[in-house]
């Protein structure tokens, strides 16, 4: 690894410390928490909401695909064992 590059990484791990106090919750939630420590509960669940809704696109788009694999799989399967059969069902040749 170049010089540069490691300065550019110790950089950015720096900066990243620094202001990870900053980045440390939304002000609501921050402020919710620190003035009444029983609302605790209601920020976590704004918080389980938007990891919920977050995910939601790509367990929709996980599932989707899923399902087409599937019935391509399945498909090819069908396919591969009607020709089996049809194979199977002509007569040889004989001499």
């Amino acid at each position: 690894m170049s010089l540069r590059k490691m300065l550019c990484c110790t950089l950015a791990l720096l900066l990243t410390c620094c202001v990870v106090g900053i980045a440390e919750a939304c002000p609501t939630c921050k402020e919710q928490i620190a003035g009444d420590p029983a609302a605790y509960n209601i920020a976590r669940g704004y918080a389980m909401s938007i990891v919920f809704m977050l995910s939601m696109p790509f367990l929709i788009l996980g599932g989707l695909g899923s399902y087409f694999y599937w019935e391509v799989r399945r498909a090819y399967a069908k396919q591969a064992m009607e020709e089996a059969l049809h194979l199977n069902e002509q007569p040889s040749p004989q001499s």
